[in-house]
């Protein structure tokens, strides 16, 4: 299990995502473009951030570190960076060590020349993958499940950069929305089951691609389109050009990132991610309304999903929960003292507010419990007379191999209790979860079209030697398992 898990038992949701990518082609001053577009995406990743643009002579120059954007780059050495094209990528790690060995854009020498890559996702190939190149001689210098991308790259049986893109990609199984760039080249493509968002975005007559739309709006591009399951956009002095590398497979985009991946500005195939979660909250309003005094969301990604319960319910929206936004992931104590010290230092109840008050609080999923519990805590603590928890997804009851750390069932709460169970574990008065049904409506989607392997063990791409130990369940089972028990609590 990587460190991220235990890091958000501090304050906040207890889910990481991989990682955000961004690339420019034919942009002016493209480093610097993609250096905002990365405090954009920076909710993405936080262990470490990375730059590579094309220099002079066909060179490709990077510049990585671990840390936050702002951590990572020197503004002024940043001046001298003169060049139209560039990709950017903040990562969290879910495969590889936390280390500035993994840390990404890798940059490598192949046989088709320089290539720097940035991927974000998951490969549930890779450790098959690096077997094979590796006993075919291959040496690898990171751990990173992204380095295989760029073995393939090197062993195809073409030297045209695109084509050998393609025929590695072929190879490719998991989630993986990737940038790769070379000499005269940006090249993007998506996993053929859609699981990670990618965009194509234009500005001043040149071309820009990332994995939220709000990284086109922090450098005034445009929206032009998602980029389709199994497409490889080519991007060049002529143009874009598109190519499959894969039909498109079964519709898998990963449903949490509309529930708390994505930032609430970003549009995600055509729908506005904060919308989604005023919906998401509209619907726990109407399946499981409770009588209480007001409506509180635990910051900052069920603020959005808070304010559309209050609207349904005719409740007061509260801010009743304070985020102290100065406290970096570097926060770790060693003990359960220490723990609960950094989540009242994280999130701070506003007392005079909730003392005596019924509160419905707000949250986006319970992961392991240990964060609600810690939460509904100080609400308590803060004088709240009764606190009940609606969470915006189902229950989260196995684990994820497409990008997102929950690699064990072990790991999971939902995996071995019950609503009830899980309701008298974090302290609530209360617990109704959303169900499949609710939310697949309130995203506006069929069932079959999203990834719900975390909620029924369904999982789109098969992984070698991982499941979920629990029975997987249809969707009308799931969604009557959580209405009974959902009822049960109320």
């Amino acid at each position: 299990m990587s460190d991220g898990l235990r890091d958000r038992d501090f304050g906040g949701a207890e889910l990481h995502e991989e990682c955000g990518v961004f690339g420019a082609f034919a942009c002016d001053h493209a480093p610097h473009l993609t250096y905002f577009a990365l405090f954009a995406l920076q909710h993405r990743g936080q262990e470490s951030a990375g730059i590579a643009y094309l220099g002079e002579h066909g060179s490709i120059e990077a510049t990585k570190g671990m840390g936050l954007v702002g951590e990572v780059f020197d503004v002024a050495e940043m001046a001298t960076w003169v060049s139209d094209a560039a990709i950017g990528h903040v990562r969290y790690p879910t495969f590889g060590s936390s280390n500035l060995q993994n840390a990404q854009p890798l940059l490598v020498t192949t046989r088709q020349g320089a290539l720097s890559v940035g991927h974000n996702g998951e490969l549930v190939n890779a450790s098959e993958l690096r077997r094979r190149l590796q006993d075919a001689g291959a040496i690898f210098q990171t751990d990173s499940d992204s380095e295989v991308i760029a073995h393939l790259v090197a062993k195809a049986t073409t030297l045209d950069l695109p084509d050998a893109m393609q025929e590695a990609m072929a190879d490719l199984r998991g989630s993986f929305a990737l940038v790769a760039l070379a000499p005269g080249t940006l090249i993007a493509a998506r996993d053929p089951n859609g699981i990670r968002p990618l965009s194509l975005g234009a500005l001043n007559g040149g071309w820009v691609v990332a994995s939220e739309t709000c990284a086109f709006d922090a450098v005034g591009a445009s929206f032009v389109r998602d980029v389709e399951p199994g497409e490889m956009l080519v991007i060049t002095a002529e143009g874009v050009q598109s190519r499959r590398f894969a039909a498109a497979g079964r519709p898998a985009l990963c449903s949490f990132e509309y529930i708390y991946f994505a930032r609430p500005d970003s549009d995600i195939q055509g729908k506005n991610v904060h919308m989604v979660r005023k919906e998401l909250g509209r619907r726990l309003a109407r399946d499981f309304p409770v009588d209480a005094d007001l409506v509180t969301g635990v910051p900052d990604s069920s603020i959005s999903a808070a304010i559309g319960y209050a609207e349904e319910s005719g409740l007061p929206n509260e801010i009743g929960l304070i985020k102290n936004r100065y406290i970096g992931r570097t926060f770790i104590q060693p003990t359960q003292a220490g723990r609960e010290s950094a989540v009242r230092l994280k999130l701070n109840p506003l007392r005079r507010l909730i003392e005596g008050k019924r509160v419905v609080l707000i949250d986006d999923s319970i992961v392991r419990g240990t964060t609600s519990k810690h939460i509904v805590r100080l609400l308590r603590d803060a004088g709240a007379k009764e606190v009940h928890l609606r969470i915006t997804s189902p229950p989260y009851r196995c684990p994820c191999f497409y990008g997102i750390d929950t690699s064990s069932s072990a790991e999971l709460i939902a995996a071995r209790n019950d609503v009830a169970a899980i309701c008298e574990a974090v302290g609530a008065d209360s617990l109704a979860y959303q169900t499949v049904e609710g939310l697949t409506e309130a995203l506006g989607y069929d069932p079959g079209d999203l990834c719900l392997a975390c909620f029924v063990a369904d999982y789109a791409v098969p992984v070698p030697g991982q499941c979920c130990p629990l029975t997987p369940l249809s969707h009308e089972q799931s969604q009557a398992t959580a209405s009974r028990k959902g009822d049960s609590d109320e």
